[in-house]
Formats: C-alpha cells, sequence, structure tokens
C-alpha cells in the first residue's frame, strides 16, 4: 500500500519533466530560425520596427513572439514584360523587355519599410514601361531597327538608373522582341516589294544595255573578219577557201563512217557530201 503514492508521485514527477522538456524544447524553436544560402533576413521588432541590420546566411537567436524574420532572396531573377509604346512618327511597336534583377543587400531594411517582399514585382514593371515609352518616342518606327544596339543601350542605362532609385541592382537588361502594328507591317512590306521592283527594272534595263553593245561588238567583228577574209583572197586567191572546203568535207565524212546508220557515203555528181567539190576542184 505504502508504494503506491510513490509511484503515483515518481510518474508525477515524470510528467512535470517531459512537461518542461517539451516547453524548453518548443521555447528553442521558436529562438531559432535559419538563412539558408542565397537569402539575407530582416527582423522586425515589436517594440523598435524593422531593425537596420540585415542577417546574414545561418542560425540565428531571437526573442519569441517579440522579433520576426522576413527572409529576401538575393539572388538574381529573371523578370520579363511587355510594353506597346508610340514612336516619333507616331507608329505603335510592341516591345518585349527581359530584366535580371536582385536587391541591394546593405538596403534591405529600407526595401522591406517601403516596398515589402514583392519589391521587384511593384517597381520594375512600371519604371520598365516608363522607360520604354520615353526611349521609344525618340525614334522613328524603321530607327529602332537599324539603331537597336544604341536604343537597347540607352534603355538599359535609364532603367539601370532608376533601378537604383529603389535600391534595386540591374545586372542586365535586354530588349527580347521588337514587332510592330499590322499597318506599319503592310507598308513596310510593300515598299520592299516596290524597291525589288526598281532594282529589277533596272537590272532589265542594264542587262539589255549590256546585249546591245555586245550586237554591236560582235557585228563590228564580223565585219572585219569579212573584210580581212575579203582582203586576203583578193590577195592570194581562192586556195585557201578551197583547202577549208576539203578539210570541212573530211570531217563530214569521218563522222558519217562512224555512225550505224551509215552503209556506204555516196559519190558522184549527184551527192553533195563534198559540199560541191568536184574532180575540177580537186584538179586544182
Amino acid at each position: 500500500m505504502a508504494g503506491g503514492p510513490a509511484a503515483v508521485s515518481f510518474l508525477t514527477n515524470i510528467a512535470k519533466a517531459a512537461a518542461g522538456l517539451g516547453a524548453a524544447a518548443s521555447l528553442l524553436s521558436a529562438s531559432l530560425y535559419t538563412v539558408d544560402g542565397g537569402e539575407r533576413a530582416v527582423i522586425f521588432d515589436r517594440f523598435r520596427g524593422v531593425l537596420p541590420e540585415t542577417v546574414t546566411e545561418g542560425t540565428h537567436f531571437l526573442v519569441p513572439w517579440l522579433q520576426k524574420p522576413y527572409i529576401f532572396d538575393i539572388r538574381t531573377r529573371p523578370h520579363n514584360f511587355s510594353s506597346n509604346s508610340g514612336t516619333k512618327d507616331l507608329q505603335m511597336v510592341n516591345l518585349t523587355l527581359r530584366l535580371l534583377s536582385r536587391p541591394d543587400v546593405d538596403h534591405l531594411p529600407t526595401i522591406f519599410t517601403s516596398l515589402g517582399l514583392e519589391y521587384d514585382d511593384k517597381v520594375l514593371p512600371s519604371i520598365g514601361n516608363e522607360v520604354l515609352k520615353a526611349v521609344v518616342a525618340q525614334f522613328n518606327a524603321d530607327q529602332l531597327l537599324t539603331d537597336r544596339p544604341h536604343v537597347s543601350a540607352l534603355v538599359r542605362d535609364a532603367l539601370i538608373r532608376r533601378a537604383r532609385e529603389f535600391n534595386i541592382i540591374l545586372d542586365d537588361v535586354a530588349i527580347t522582341h521588337l514587332s510592330y502594328g499590322i499597318e506599319f507591317s503592310q507598308a513596310v512590306e510593300k515598299k520592299q516589294v516596290a524597291q525589288q521592283e526598281a532594282e529589277r527594272s533596272k537590272f532589265l534595263v542594264a542587262k539589255a544595255e549590256q546585249e546591245r553593245r555586245a550586237a554591236i561588238v560582235r557585228a563590228e567583228g564580223e565585219s572585219e573578219s569579212a573584210r580581212l577574209i575579203s582582203e586576203a583572197t583578193a590577195m592570194a586567191g581562192t586556195g585557201l577557201i578551197e583547202l577549208r572546203r576539203i578539210e570541212a568535207a573530211k570531217e563530214i565524212a569521218a563522222e558519217l563512217s562512224r555512225s550505224p546508220n551509215v552503209a556506204y557515203i555516196p559519190a558522184g555528181d549527184n551527192g553533195k557530201m563534198l559540199l560541191g567539190l568536184n574532180a575540177a576542184g580537186f584538179g586544182r
């Protein structure tokens, strides 16, 4: 009977110790927080507000209930947004901008106080549209293509400057897509077709001129050749012509002799295979 109260007291003490350990473990867990790699933390204190120090990576202590950590991702993140802007010559263009941004770690408490955790979604689209419209309005529609590197540089410099006002660092700014309205695209296409037709007409005119000059040169060459042959014939007689006729007849006869469709070469006065050559001609 005496052992019953002792056992109850022992179990009660164990339960109290377990409860104490559980409370201590819960208090310790609530007093610790972890900042992972590529992150930073900002501490909000119920009495002092947002603390000015930025907490680095690792496990840290805080006062439960009194303090609360807010984790920032400080790694570079991409953002894409489109803007419909008007050019200097009142044409509408659609541009897509790609940004790589990250927060300025030294100013995270200021960012949290003024913008919150979603600082980039609140700032970047608005300043991106503002800068794009301001830069595009300085150029004509065709200049956006011919001077694209210059346009990109202006957009990049202006955006980096504007983002720094909100303690945001831009690692890269690029125009990834540019398209015009339907009316302007059709006008550009018609202009290109007209230019191609004009170039084709120029080519045809130049070709006709070259052919005319070639015909003149060819006619002059034939005339000169005929004159030289006439002069040579007048001076030396027709012997050279007769020799050329004999050579031509021999070549034709040789070609016909190799043809399987020819059984014999006709001869005699009625045959014309020797191009009018006769015995009298050979005798001379």
